[in-house]
């Protein structure tokens, strides 16, 4: 983020956050195999006109947060035969995202 640059970011890095389990119809921007499952916040990109919103051609408006979420490969696929410690990152807008109250990622 550049110096000086103020959002309103709800989640901090570090922070665990649980991707909300919907299948909306549209143009929507969060991947099925992420939905549902819990991950880190890794970054904050900064705050982005919303992509669902804009591809309606609306304004985008209220911006949001986006951010790069951790996710544990055993986590994401099952039988998954790498290393325990294998990792995917995923841009992930703040309007997917809650707080995770669960066991550590």
């Amino acid at each position: 983020m550049a110096r000086g640059f103020e959002m309103s970011a709800q989640f901090s890095i570090g922070e665990r956050v649980h991707v909300r389990r919907a299948y909306p119809p549209g143009h929507v921007r969060t991947p099925h195999f992420i939905r549902g499952k819990t991950g880190v916040v890794a970054n904050i990109a900064g705050e982005f006109a919303n992509p669902e919103e804009l591809a309606y051609g609306r304004d985008g408006l209220p911006k949001l947060a986006l951010y790069h979420v951790n996710f544990r490969q055993t986590d994401l696929w099952p039988g998954y035969t790498g290393q325990p410690s294998d990792t995917t990152v995923v841009a992930i807008y703040e309007n997917w995202l809650d707080a995770d109250e669960g066991s550590e990622p």
